[in-house]
């Protein structure tokens, strides 16, 4: 599998085109033999997320092809090396707070429980907890220290639970995923494809902020 990892200091939106048509080049490809696309719907940055979703909306609109909006989380999640029932997949939201989702492991992949939520460390947790019935929990994330600092996972770490770290390239889960749903017909077209941003942008956030205070 081709994979292109963006580790330099340029901008994402000016990276994204070049470093597809290099990954296409190098498979022998051109976009138009492309079948359909998998692309990251969030939770994570605005801007990455943005971008992401808007190159492939306009592959979609342009070749009129297939698109898999997938989980970032579970695109961790699906990374879990443990052997357990369940899958806590969380990654840093600043702020004090973490993306995460839970997981219920069965034998057709991975069951997600409840909503995808941004969330304080000790409280996805207790949410975690409370989502498995008590349950025994793989957890894993990119950002591991955000929940092993927090004293609620102490309760977890007592019962021999570890947080595993998982690559933060996530473009190889995602390809899978992808290809999953799109097998199962489990897609969308470039019109009503969306970002998941679990909580609402810091323009957002200050702009009605701002509204309530001119009132």
């Amino acid at each position: 599998m081709q994979v292109a990892r963006h580790e330099s200091a340029e901008e994402y939106s000016a990276w994204l085109l070049p470093a597809v048509a290099e990954v296409l080049r190098a498979a022998g490809l051109g976009m138009a033999e492309v079948d359909g696309y998998a692309v990251a719907a969030g939770p994570g940055s605005f801007t990455g997320v943005r971008v992401g979703l808007t190159t492939v909306k306009a592959w979609g609109e342009v070749y009129g092809k297939r698109i898999a909006a997938v989980s970032r989380l579970e695109a961790l999640a699906v990374q879990s090396n443990g052997e357990e029932p369940h899958v806590a997949a969380f990654a840093d939201a600043r702020r004090g707070q973490v993306f995460g989702a839970v997981y219920r492991c069965a034998e057709t992949g991975l069951e997600r429980l409840g909503e995808e939520m941004v969330i304080p460390p000790g409280r996805f947790v207790e949410m975690a907890a409370e989502l498995t019935s008590g349950g025994s929990v793989s957890w894993v994330s990119t950002d591991a220290e955000c929940v092993l600092q927090d004293a609620a996972w102490s309760a977890r770490e007592s019962r021999g639970e570890k947080v595993e770290r998982v690559s933060s390239v996530l473009a190889p889960a995602i390809g899978r995923i992808g290809m999953t749903q799109l097998a199962a017909g489990r897609h969308t077209d470039a019109l009503a494809l969306d970002a998941n941003y679990v909580r609402r942008s810091d323009a957002e956030i200050f702009w009605k902020g701002g509204a309530a205070h001119g009132r």
